[in-house]
């Protein structure tokens, strides 16, 4: 090999704590990890600080409550590693290589609600929240078409209704439907390479970011939404933007006068049976990154996906209405999704939130990118919990759907065999 090729990075090689980041008392400088410099965003940092969000940053607890934790009957198996399947690509593969291909940190795998596979790598650990990222605009949507089922929101009506400060934004003439599917024709690049795209400027106004010099933009995400302007029309076409997240959110915490955090703890957390609190990060004036803050563990996630498989049921008890699962789980319009361009999405759609196979085990799922993932999938009665620390951010058109995707489905019909 020529010196000038450097070896491909993997889940070894990357390893935090076989490179000692942020060990010590202080680390050496080469090993230390912060939000202020971005040193906690560059691969593979990222592998540490995943699963360590709240020392880099301010965040809202999501308590879990008094109650007891519901039990995940332990039924672990020895062959799902060697399960066999074939990328997208065209490449067979195994699950076992798959999950250290992904770079997981941590992996739940439910079968009739009992663990039948669990590993944790890297920084990762059981009790240890992990940053959930996109994962967290499913609870939005979950929590915005419970309160539509209650009558507290009307999707239908205009999002002025409900935050007027956005009159004057793209989302001025939009509907709270529009930004549930995110069907809204407005200016937002969630393109995670481009430093002029606007989810870098999200990014800033969320405080994950610093901003570049000579900045004087907005530094919370609701001057942020503000300042957003259309690009099309609404209700044309799914466009995956996270600025459309932000706005339900600003919704649901106006119509139920109550922050995020406490009302996913008081409308799910509490109820769900979680084992560990979760939080989300907050902007600098404490309101919450709806579209991608969450952090909690991955059992506990496993626990939610188990909750929505039963149609919202924990132990016999209804935690979210079954119409609202169902709601969610029926999709939305696959000629709009289309128009999105997603190549290994083919027939999937977007509803309150949540990605929408239509397969044959009518799977649909929580998705964050660099790799995090609940995949409900009735028909196998199996929810796969999964967080990662992957290199690449996108999960649409790139290596993680290539290889993650089929590896869902064959983890499926073996468990379903």
């Amino acid at each position: 090999m020529p010196d000038s090729v450097q070896p491909a990075p993997t889940a070894a090689s990357t390893d935090p704590a076989a490179l000692a980041v942020m060990r010590g008392f202080p680390p050496p400088p080469e090993k230390t990890v912060r939000a202020v410099d971005t040193t906690s965003w560059r691969f593979p940092n990222t592998r540490w600080s995943f699963s360590h969000q709240r020392e880099l940053g301010p965040s809202a607890a999501i308590r879990r409550g008094p109650a007891s934790a519901t039990v995940l009957p332990l039924s672990l198996r020895d062959d799902l590693d060697a399960v066999p399947f074939v990328t997208l690509d065209g490449r067979p593969t195994t699950w076992g290589e798959s999950v250290e291909e992904m770079f997981t940190d941590g992996l739940v795998v439910l079968h009739r609600g009992a663990v039948v596979y669990e590993t944790y790598r890297g920084a990762l650990q059981p009790h240890i929240p992990h940053l959930a990222m996109s994962v967290t605009k499913s609870f939005a949507g979950l929590l915005a078409a419970v309160l539509a089922h209650e009558g507290a929101i009307d999707p239908g009506a205009p999002v002025t209704e409900y935050v007027p400060e956005l009159a004057g934004s793209a989302f001025g003439d939009a509907t709270v439907r529009h930004v549930m599917d995110m069907t809204t024709g407005v200016r937002y690049r969630e393109d995670y390479v481009d430093p002029d795209a606007e989810v870098r400027f999200y990014g800033v106004a969320a405080g994950w970011s610093p901003p570049p010099k000579g900045y004087a933009g907005p530094t919370t995400i609701f001057d942020f939404l503000r300042t957003l302007q259309k690009q099309g029309e609404h209700g044309e076409a799914f466009a995956y933007k996270t600025c459309n997240t932000e706005v339900l959110g600003w919704i649901v915490q106006r119509a139920a006068d109550k922050p995020f955090a406490e009302l996913v703890s008081e409308r799910i957390w509490r109820n769900l049976g979680a084992e560990e609190d979760g939080y989300v990060m907050v902007d600098s004036t404490g309101f919450a990154l709806c579209g991608a803050g969450l952090n909690v563990t991955t059992r506990d996630l496993a626990r939610f996906g188990e909750m929505m498989r039963l149609g919202g049921a924990v132990a016999g008890r209804q935690v979210v209405p079954r119409a609202v699962v169902d709601d969610i789980a029926g999709g939305a319009r696959k000629e709009d999704f289309a128009k999105a361009g997603y190549v290994t999405l083919p027939g999937w759609s977007y509803r309150n939130q949540w990605w929408v196979s239509h397969n044959r085990f009518g799977a649909y799922s929580a998705r964050g990118i660099h790799g995090q993932v609940c995949y409900v999938a009735p028909g196998a009665e199996m929810v796969i919990a999964r967080f990662a620390s992957h290199p690449t951010a996108a999960n649409g058109n790139g290596p993680l759907d290539r290889v993650s995707l089929p590896a869902y489905e064959a983890i499926a019909a073996h468990l379903n065999a």
